[in-house]
């Protein structure tokens, strides 16, 4: 396991947090998580399941931070960890004295991780934050929109999990930085900075071009690039950019007549025409259809879907043990269960 000997405390709640290190105990790390003595709010949401599915593989202290007493405690466990992460609000470790100066006291080494929404400093630092508010105001919420040109609010939290992928990419190198340099480092990163830093080619358009939702070929405007309704009403994506995959596609369904036109707009001849032969067969004949001719064409699936299908199980992902579906980081996660609120309290000596 490659973060095998690595020791994690974590001190996050709700979602982006416990993503992070839950792909660090999937990849072999330690990791205890510290929840206030009601545990988790994630505990107490969606009856727990987005708990469930965030801390896999973890180990669980309860502690009230604000007891002197036990805060002790918790230094003395500082000392043996390699990382510390939380996702408090800026301010809140320094009023607790769990800080980044404080923990470098008692670990000169230490890997320090602050994730937020807007960072420690800034306009909006002090202000609370959520998922739907990073995608409007980092510009994500603009590209979906309904055919008024109206947002749609998403029922996927992308930029939760986004920071977590970051948050577990700053911490790896972190940990790599130290490897080879013996030195720890303060990571102060916030959720809007991952939303932003995800728009670079959308920002170019911008600027160069005045178009908002970035280039031509992937707004659903050219017959190569876009969904597709099949017969049975459900729909099929068809990505087939590359002159290759379009002649993989045209000559599949016999329309060699079409090669030329990969990238026609919407609403012309061509599309009419790809729209129509669609609508001729169900998912289940185009899912096939893809996977026989090589042409960028998948389905879109629903998420009982996604979990019963061939490809996350063939990867070591998708993982199901006593009525339960694990969505493995990566293949080398266990089936670990969420841990019970404070079942390793034991790991502060005497402190209950």
């Amino acid at each position: 396991m490659m973060l095998e000997g690595v020791r994690v405390l974590d001190f996050t709640q709700y979602l982006p947090g416990p993503f992070a290190t839950q792909r660090l105990a999937d990849l072999g790390a330690e990791v205890i998580k510290v929840e206030p003595p009601n545990g988790d709010l994630a505990r107490h949401m969606a009856d727990g399941l987005v708990y469930e599915a965030n801390n896999r593989s973890k180990e669980s202290i309860a502690i009230n931070l604000k007891d002197a007493t036990k805060g002790n405690a918790l230094c003395e466990l500082m000392k043996t960890v390699d990382v510390v992460i939380e996702s408090f609000r800026p301010g809140v470790m320094k009023r607790i004295g769990l800080h980044y100066e404080k923990v470098k006291e008692l670990k000169s080494d230490i890997i320090y991780c602050s994730l937020t929404g807007f960072g420690q400093a800034g306009t909006h630092a002090h202000l609370g934050s959520h998922d739907l508010n990073y995608q409007g105001l980092g510009g994500l919420l603009s590209q979906y929109s309904d055919e008024n040109g109206k947002p749609v609010q998403p029922t996927f939290t992308t930029v939760d999990y986004g920071g977590g992928v970051v948050a577990s990419e700053r911490i790896s190198a972190a940990l790599f930085q130290k490897e080879r340099t013996g030195k720890g480092c303060y990571i102060d990163l916030a959720l809007n900075d991952v939303m932003l830093s995800m728009l670079g080619t959308h920002a170019a358009y911008q600027a160069k071009k005045g178009k908002h939702n970035g280039p031509d070929f992937i707004d659903g405007s050219v017959v190569c690039y876009g969904l597709y309704e099949t017969k049975d009403d459900r729909f099929v994506t068809l990505a087939a950019l590359e002159p290759h995959f379009w002649k993989n596609f045209c000559q599949g369904v016999g329309k060699l007549d079409w090669l030329p036109h990969a990238f026609s707009k919407k609403g012309d001849d061509t599309h009419k025409g790809i729209t129509a032969l669609f609508k001729e067969r169900s998912l289940a004949e185009w899912t096939s259809f893809g996977e026989q001719h090589d042409c960028c064409l998948f389905p879109v699936l629903h998420i009982e879907e996604v979990i019963n299908h061939s490809y996350g199980s063939s990867r070591g992902l998708v993982m199901k043990k006593d009525g339960q579906v694990h969505m493995l980081t990566s293949p080398y996660g266990s089936l670990k269960a969420s841990p019970l609120l404070g079942a390793h309290n034991d790991r502060l000596g005497t402190i209950k």
